[in-house]
């Protein structure tokens, strides 16, 4: 009878992102209750502080709140992904319009060291022009996320969870890619408390 291989659990990073508060509950309450339902679907979580950051791309919507969660799964990454995206849809979460707004947003930034579907289309969608980013979007899950390394609000609070985590394409850590981000792209991210201060 063979024996099952036991996968080992690997860093799995999330980033988190709410501009779009309901009758009952803000952004920030949004997020402080998506962080618990992540944990109870997928397993302890690390958390960051939460932030304040401008709507990206500028005038498409209110500002958001953004968090990042860093856990230990051995899930594979698509059973992360379809846990995510019903925890989206619980929360109201509408795919109508690219980079528009949305009560919640979880996005699966990374799975340990892994480089999926394969590093050709990993380049693909990181070289994509700003212009052609806003009209498509990948038909499959891309590992890294193509756009953490550019993107401010993602590597701040990214750093309070996995300053360590080192990126298996650029080969630089998240402390690293947050050193090369553009200075005016960190001030606009602002601290509205920390992660102990919001502990779930």
């Amino acid at each position: 009878m063979a024996t099952q291989t036991k996968t080992e659990p690997t860093v799995c990073l999330i980033a988190m992102g709410s501009n779009m508060q309901t009758e009952a509950e803000t952004s920030r309450m949004i997020i402080e209750r998506a962080a618990g339902e992540v944990a109870r679907v997928l397993g302890p979580v690390q958390q960051s502080g939460l932030y304040a950051t401008p709507c990206f791309p500028a005038g498409a919507g209110p500002d958001y709140v953004n968090a990042a969660l860093a856990l230990f799964t051995d899930l594979p990454a698509a059973s992360v992904l379809k846990a995510l995206h019903k925890i989206e849809a619980d929360f109201g979460r509408q795919r109508v319009q690219r980079w528009g707004q949305r009560t919640l947003d979880l996005d699966l930034l990374a799975l340990g060291t892994q480089v999926a579907p394969d590093l050709a289309t990993f380049d693909r969608w990181q070289n994509l022009p700003l212009e052609t980013q806003k009209l498509s979007a990948p038909d499959q899950l891309i590992l890294p996320h193509p756009r953490l390394h550019e993107r401010a609000f993602v590597l701040v609070p990214l750093a309070d969870v996995a300053p360590t985590w080192c990126h298996p394409v650029l080969g630089q850590t998240v402390t690293e890619l947050l050193a090369r981000s553009p200075a005016e792209d960190i001030a606009e991210v602002s601290l509205i408390c920390s992660g102990e201060e919001w502990r779930i």
